[in-house]
């Protein structure tokens, strides 16, 4: 795919203070004038940062043209808590969701996995759906002239993307299982896939393409953060629990300057971004610690940030049903 025909978008988390939640809305207006398809927002362990994310979701969904999606985890809920939630969120006007499992609380007995009534993502996708076929069970169009109304053949969609591991999930046993478990969200309503990050071009690709060969129909997109320094590089790894990218390290730990950091981490991020567009990918998800001058520094080098910012064309943004189907 051409840089230049790809989608991104950008994700965000609630602000965990007063002076981050004072920055925070102009950094959304910068990332919002790129045009990116969406802009998700986390979502705490066990609800710790619900308000504060609707807050946010909502402020993005008030204030800009870009679409919000909001992050859900089913970890430690019932259904009618997950239920609730779904509901507040759609209530707000979100059309978008990331489904995703959570990590289990800290602190657990012995035997205990903490996940309460829903155990999977694909469970929570399903959940999802179900509670908007309940609150828009068709549509309906008033007819002119009279004082009647006509039942639409179709109901409104909702977008619901689910996490991909390019280099396994903690808990897997093989990239079979993984894609197993990738079918198993689709079969279940799942329309697009975020990865979590990685740090080699072919870890994507090669995953990409044996899941796409064993039947994963819908697009994922390769999750990229600009490693900006040494210190964000590790707390990288230590999340990711992914394999040391030796040229980066290096080069972050000899440049003296941040500001030579910074620069190193936007051309390392341009260049692996530019590396999975050619191979395929259908877009790039782009992890912003929510600093807008990195990412968009990496979009205008690939081609992506004047190409959108130049249009002038509706920003209005798509209807999530439309991409359901497209290939990764």
């Amino acid at each position: 795919m051409s840089c230049t025909d790809a989608r991104f978008s950008f994700e965000l988390y609630p602000p965990r203070n007063a002076r981050a939640a004072e920055a925070l809305p102009a950094t959304i207006q910068k990332l919002a004038a790129a045009h990116p398809e969406f802009i998700s927002v986390t979502y705490g362990a066990n609800g710790s940062s619900r308000s504060s994310s609707l807050e946010v979701l909502r402020y993005i969904l008030d204030n800009t043209d870009v679409s919000p999606m909001a992050h859900l985890t089913c970890v430690g809920s019932s259904h009618a808590e997950a239920g609730q939630l779904i509901r507040e969120f759609l209530d707000a006007g979100i059309r978008r969701f990331l489904a995703v499992r959570g990590d289990p609380p800290a602190g657990l007995a012995p035997g205990e996995t903490g996940l309460g009534d829903l155990h999977s993502s694909a469970e929570l996708v399903q959940l999802i759906h179900r509670v908007q076929a309940e609150r828009v069970p068709y549509g309906e169009l008033a007819v002119p002239g009279l004082p009647a109304s006509t039942v639409l053949s179709h109901r409104e969609h909702v977008q619901i993307a689910v996490a991909a591991f390019p280099n396994g999930h903690p808990t897997s046993h093989g990239v079979s299982q993984d894609i197993d478990t990738l079918l198993a969200k689709q079969a279940a309503g799942a329309n697009l896939g975020i990865t979590q990050l990685f740090f080699h071009p072919e870890d994507y690709l090669s995953f990409a393409q044996k899941a796409r060969d064993a039947g994963v129909l819908f697009p994922i997109l390769p999750g990229i953060m600009p490693v900006t320094s040494p210190a964000r590089l590790k707390r990288m790894l230590e999340l990711s629990g992914e394999d040391l990218p030796s040229e980066l390290a290096i080069q972050l730990e000899i440049e003296p300057t941040e500001e030579g950091q910074r620069e190193i981490g936007i051309a390392w991020a341009a260049g692996f971004a530019r590396r999975l567009l050619d191979g395929g990918a259908p877009g790039i998800h782009l992890y912003t610690f929510n600093q807008h001058e990195a990412v968009l520094a990496v979009l205008s080098r690939i081609g992506l940030l004047d190409a959108n910012a130049s249009s002038t064309t509706s920003t209005r943004p798509t209807d999530p049903s439309t991409t359901e189907r497209e290939p990764a």
